[in-house]
């Protein structure tokens, strides 16, 4: 474990608010990592993800770097858009 490592997991241990608060931030970030390495690993730029879902370059670097509020329906939308599909799982 690195120092930074070590730095999260006692600010985690001492403030519940910023557990909660880097995990989530986390989550959505790990989401737009994914759906970049997807677009990327189907050899596709953003502007023509951006054109097979109808919109502007700009939405999609959004998308892939700050992923928050994102719409299940934009996350289908963007996977297809790069030959993906969408597994949800709750638990």
């Amino acid at each position: 474990m690195d120092d930074l490592d070590k730095y999260i997991a006692g600010r985690k241990e001492r403030s519940p608010q910023f557990a909660e608060n880097f995990d989530n931030g986390y989550e959505q970030f790990k989401i737009g990592v994914l759906l970049k390495q997807a677009r990327i690993e189907a050899g596709l730029t953003q502007e023509q993800v951006a054109s097979a879902l109808h919109t502007k370059k700009s939405a999609i670097s959004r998308i892939e770097n700050h992923a928050e509020d994102i719409r299940l329906s934009t996350l289908v939308n963007y996977a297809q858009a790069v030959g993906k599909n969408i597994q949800l799982q709750v638990a």
